[in-house]
Order: C-alpha cells, then sequence, then structure tokens
C-alpha cells in the first residue's frame, strides 16, 4: 500500500483498546458514586468524533448525554453541567486552546474530567481528573478516538443494564485492528481511482447518515478542507433534499458514504436520486468490507470507524497526485489567531 505502515497502525489501534479496561473501570465508578449525565466537549474535528458515541448512549437509555461545542459552552454554559457530571474531552495534542478552556470551565463546575489525547505531557493530560494516553497521529487519530468513546458510550449502557454484550463486544473490538489492514487493502485499488478522479476538482458534496455521516463531516472538513484545500458541503442524507439537492447539476462531485445501520434507507434515496442529475456521483459502502470476525451487530457499531480507515487511503493517493502534503497548512498552528 502507498506509503502505509501496517504494523504502526496496528500498534496504534491496539493501543486504543488497550485503554478498555481502564475506562471501563473509571466510567462504571463514576456512575456507582452518583453521575447523572455524560458530556463529550471538544473541539473542532476531535469534538466531532465523539458523536457516534453520543448517540450510541442517546437513543439506547434515558441517560442524560451532551454532545456540546467547546467554546460555546464556555460562553454560553449549561444549567446540566455540575458536579455530577462526567466530562470526556478528546485532544490529540492536548493543547488546543479551546479543550483547555473547557477543561478548566468543567472543573470549576465541579465535574469529573477524562481526558483523550496521544500527549501525556500535554495541558489537558495534565489537569483531567483521569488521563487516558493513546497514541496517535492525524493520519491514525479517527479510529482510535472512534474506538475509546465506543468503549466509553457501552460502558455507561451496560452500568444502566440496557447492554449486556460489553465483554462479547470488546472481545470482538480487540480483533479489529488487523482486520481494518485488510479493508485498506482490499480497498487500495479503489482508493487511487477515487483520488484520480476526484483530484482536479475544487468542490465536494458529501452525504451520509447514522455514525457514517460524522465521517463525512470530518472528511470534508479536516481532510479535504484543511488539509488540501478542496471546498466541501458535507450534507446529512436526511437533509440533502431540503436544499442542497439544488447544487446539483451535471458534473458537480458528490461522494456518497454508506454505513450497514438502520440509517441507511436515508442514503440510498440519495444514491438512487443523483444520476437522474449528475455523472460525478462516488459511493462507498462499508457493506463492501469482509469482516470475518465481527458480528452483524457490532458492524452497525462501526461503519465511521470502516469508512475512515478507507478514506485515509483515498488521502494517501490525493495528496501525491495534487503534490500537496496533507501536513501542509497556511494557517493551522501556523499564525496566532
Amino acid at each position: 500500500m502507498l506509503n502505509f505502515d501496517r504494523e504502526r497502525f496496528v500498534t496504534i489501534q491496539t493501543g486504543a483498546l488497550e485503554l478498555a479496561d481502564s475506562l471501563v473501570t473509571t466510567v462504571r465508578g463514576l456512575l456507582d458514586r452518583g453521575a447523572r449525565n455524560l458530556f463529550f466537549l471538544g473541539a473542532g474535528g476531535a469534538g466531532k468524533l465523539m458523536e457516534p458515541a453520543a448517540q450510541v448512549i442517546a437513543r439506547s437509555s434515558d441517560f442524560s448525554v451532551y454532545l456540546e461545542n467547546a467554546a460555546e459552552l464556555v460562553a454560553m454554559g449549561s444549567s446540566n453541567l455540575g458536579d455530577r457530571s462526567i466530562v470526556v474531552i478528546p485532544s490529540l495534542s492536548g493543547t488546543t486552546r479551546e479543550a483547555e478552556d473547557v477543561l478548566v470551565y468543567a472543573k470549576r463546575s465541579g465535574a469529573i474530567v477524562i481526558a483523550l489525547t496521544a500527549n501525556p505531557d500535554s495541558p489537558v493530560a495534565r489537569k483531567a481528573d483521569h488521563t487516558f494516553v493513546a497514541f496517535a497521529e492525524d493520519d491514525t487519530s479517527s479510529e482510535s478516538f472512534y474506538l475509546q468513546s465506543l468503549v466509553i458510550a457501552l460502558t455507561v449502557l451496560n452500568r444502566l443494564g440496557t447492554y449486556d454484550r460489553l465483554e462479547a463486544t470488546l472481545h470482538e473490538l480487540h480483533s479489529l485492528p488487523r482486520m481494518l489492514i485488510d479493508v485498506k487493502e482490499s480497498f487500495e485499488e479503489r482508493a487511487a481511482a477515487i483520488a484520480r478522479s476526484i483530484q482536479h476538482d475544487e468542490y465536494h458534496v458529501i452525504t451520509a447518515a447514522g455514525p457514517t455521516w460524522t465521517e463525512a463531516w470530518y472528511y470534508g472538513t479536516c481532510i479535504l478542507e484543511e488539509m488540501q484545500w478542496i471546498r466541501t458541503r458535507p450534507i446529512h442524507a436526511s437533509d440533502f433534499f431540503h436544499g442542497t439537492l439544488e447544487l446539483i447539476e451535471p458534473g458537480v462531485s458528490v461522494l456518497v458514504f454508506k454505513g450497514e445501520d438502520a440509517s441507511r434507507p436515508l442514503v440510498e434515496r440519495v444514491e438512487r436520486w443523483l444520476p437522474s442529475v449528475t455523472d460525478r456521483m462516488t459511493v462507498i459502502d462499508t457493506a463492501d468490507f469482509p469482516l470475518p470476525d465481527i458480528s452483524p451487530e457490532v458492524r452497525t457499531m462501526i461503519p465511521h470507524i470502516l469508512m475512515a480507515t478507507a478514506l485515509e487511503r483515498v488521502s494517501a493517493h490525493l495528496e501525491l497526485l495534487r503534490g500537496h502534503p496533507l501536513t501542509t497548512r497556511r494557517y493551522y498552528r501556523r499564525i496566532d489567531y
């Protein structure tokens, strides 16, 4: 595979899953001590990556869970944040200003803060009540954060008595990192073809639903826009026919990401309509990826992880074709803003 270190990837994702036992113990302990709600508070892409986990809790229990923009919460406040709150703050570097600010704010409110980071010496790591460190870098952080937050979500549901397969699910997930390598290898040729097809486009509409919607937003905003300077319009499949459809015409590139959960028909509706108005539809379907040791139930929980691992292959080819390294920035962490 192009510019890819298999063992590095497996080590990083395995490292995220090695935190599972400690995460389970910590979250269970906080719930047993009377925690009444949970806030996922992150900045930018790291914060958005918490969305599938928040939805797992909200759609499977009556436990209060909040997915908030960190900076806005500090500015606006929340009457629900207090001494019976668990706050989860993901920050790869542990130095993001908004993440540090919301951590300080949450602790002043009496909340218990869990930090997920790759940097044990960072301000976020040092100031949190419970810090979990798993090394990752930009090209591997999505899967790592997705896995850690899923463990937290399933632990909450298990403690509430609404999910009794926690141990079995964690056992399955521990086999996932090497299977993700198989996903990448099976997708490599298609990824190269997709990159060749879209390399000259200046604009993409990206649509998805369910957990895969998070990855659609993340890939458009944090990869194509931030790392390739390509304009995008991520739009949830359920909103596609409420405005964005009017932007579609021949030659407009639309990237369609399909998962395997109950939201799939929402995406298929868009997929059926698009060929009537554009010749530039690209569909990536996680159902095409074989995962022999993963049950159908667990597959519905991880389409965003599969999509992230496949899209990394597109990015690897895209940066080479465009002569634009994914590490190149004009403004992000380059200037004071």
